[in-house]
């Protein structure tokens, strides 16, 4: 199965049935941002610090897997030089309706977040990449190519979802009142369903998943070249999952492609030899 393309006609589908995460943002909500009173999310609830963007005004920002007519415009009418990358036609579509109607500068380009070969290297000077590593089979080509795009000193803002969440079958829980354990980690779709479940999400047309352990989250931006700098965690809505009751169900993490010099005159301390 072709994971990206299969994903890409899900997340069409979605946009054009309008869920939460398909919602244009309304010209007042520009204006706000206009004028410096604006924040954005990595995860479903919690705003981003605003000192993990820095100053934006006149900075090249690509807005990863973001689409939807939301982040992308937000951080454009902040100031910033937007490039919003997506696999979705349909979300993709929002970012320039938007882009239109509030006459913003933003660019989109229809894309794998896994290949940006659309862009040379060290041409952006941050990565805003809200949820959505969850739809990628390998992360490992994500981050080495975000590395690649960053120029130094850059930024990459990332949010994704707790591990923890695909140890369970969130369907039997909400049926049952209980969470049982039932998966191992990393989880995928295409290999840790049963094929009534896999089934029911081609049917439904529901975007396969992919759930990736914090060695491959954490750990693979560090492996890539990334000094990680910051890190919180996130609820999802009550009513979305049992689990959230018992532990945050995202995590963001703000990580630099600093050179090693500056690491080596950070007030951090030096193994010995």
């Amino acid at each position: 199965m072709d994971i990206v393309a299969y994903n890409r006609a899900a997340w069409n589908k979605e946009s054009r049935e309008g869920s939460r995460w398909c919602q244009p943002v309304s010209p007042e909500e520009i204006q706000v941002a206009r004028e410096g009173k604006w924040s954005a999310i990595l995860t479903p609830n919690k705003s981003v610090p605003s000192e993990w963007f820095g100053d934006l005004k006149g900075k090249n920002v690509l807005c990863l897997a973001s689409g939807g007519g939301q982040q992308a415009p937000l951080l454009a009418a902040a100031g910033a030089s937007v490039t919003s990358f997506d696999n979705s036609d349909e979300q993709l579509a929002k970012d320039r309706f938007v882009a239109d109607r509030d006459s913003l500068d933003l660019n989109t380009v229809q894309g794998d977040m896994a290949d940006l070969s659309a862009f040379e290297n060290e041409c952006f000077d941050l990565i805003f990449h809200p949820v959505s590593n969850v739809f990628a089979e390998n992360l490992e080509p994500v981050w080495k190519e975000c590395f690649r795009v960053l120029k130094w000193n850059g930024r990459l803002l990332s949010g994704f979802m707790n591990p923890m969440y695909f140890l369970f079958d969130h369907e039997e829980a909400e049926k049952t009142g209980v969470l049982q354990v039932k998966y191992s980690l990393p989880f995928s779709d295409l290999k840790s369903l049963s094929e009534e479940k896999k089934e029911k999400i081609v049917k439904e047309g529901w975007p396969h998943q992919f759930g990736h352990n914090l060695e491959e989250q954490i750990g693979g931006q560090i492996a890539a070249g990334f000094v990680i700098c910051g890190l919180y965690e996130d609820y999802w809505d009550e009513e979305a999952t049992l689990l959230n009751r018992y532990t945050p169900v995202y995590i963001s993490t703000l990580a630099m492609k600093i050179r090693i010099e500056q690491i080596a005159s950070a007030n951090v301390d030096k193994p010995d030899d």
